[in-house]
């Protein structure tokens, strides 16, 4: 299943079954998983590992080193898990030492064409990176995310479960969870409804989350007020949660949480 024009580095480890396309390069120290199929003019360097049901379209750069200036060869490493697609030419760098070594992406995610994950991403599950969205390092994203055409995420930010970024939106505040943003710089519009929908969110969850929406982007009460209203409506609201510890997490953080919501009609 390996063509022979393709180039694999004999450290390499290949798991039965997989497809390697004509002129793709599989350095040294990968490791690839049953079931990957690997199209032409592919680059996959290591330390790099990948499990299984992968498919890596023509001309990605998967596992290079880090486009970070501090960067001077220390041994760090790319893990990619299983059922990701990874469309042409996008750009996956291992991680930095700085950054706890190792770039991430977790289970069925679509990076589509010319997307960039820079070093020391954190990518979870089910997250869809449309064409050109480009991550600085040091970025999480966590499950079920969807990032429009062409946006763009400062480095050390963190973007909650179930947020949707329209096209062209430049992200520059760590974004809670369940939320549409927008703009350059990027603003929060409403809930991600359409979104939540699709999985399985009910009405009465979707209400509780419009009030905490309302409280968070549209008031003018303090953090710590904010963070009181949404502990009281958690024992009857438990989807709430994720949105009370995001807060947590990253209130005192050098971008802050993104606060400024957007009213229709001005």
């Amino acid at each position: 299943m390996i063509h022979p024009t393709a180039i694999v580095d004999d450290s390499a480890v290949v798991a039965e079954g997989v497809e390697i396309g004509p002129y793709s390069i599989i350095g040294a120290d990968v490791t690839i998983g049953a079931g990957t199929r690997v199209e032409s003019h592919v680059v996959i360097k290591g330390p790099t590992t990948i499990g299984e049901d992968n498919h890596f379209f023509q001309f990605a750069s998967i596992g290079e080193a880090p486009q970070d200036l501090k960067y001077k060869g220390e041994p760090t490493r790319l893990e990619i898990g299983d059922n990701n697609i990874f469309r042409e030419s996008c750009t996956v760098n291992r991680g930095t030492v700085g950054g706890g070594g190792v770039t991430r992406v977790g289970n069925h995610n679509l990076i589509m064409a010319y997307v960039h994950i820079a070093h020391d991403c954190i990518i979870h599950n089910h997250v869809v990176l449309v064409n050109n969205a480009s991550l600085a390092g040091h970025v999480t994203i966590h499950d079920h995310v969807i990032l429009g055409g062409f946006t763009l995420v400062s480095q050390f930010l963190t973007i909650g479960s179930y947020v949707f970024s329209t096209m062209g939106s430049a992200i520059n505040k760590n974004i809670p969870p369940y939320i549409l943003v927008s703009g350059n710089l990027a603003r929060p519009v409403n809930l991600n409804i359409v979104g939540l929908r699709r999985n399985g969110f009910g009405r009465e969850p979707l209400q509780a989350m419009k009030r905490v929406y309302k409280l968070l982007f549209h008031g003018h009460n303090p953090l710590d007020e904010v963070v009181g209203e949404i502990s009281g409506m958690i024992k009857e609201h438990g989807e709430l949660q994720p949105f009370l510890e995001f807060i947590e997490l990253h209130r005192e953080s050098k971008a802050g949480i993104i606060r400024s919501g957007e009213r229709k009609g001005g």
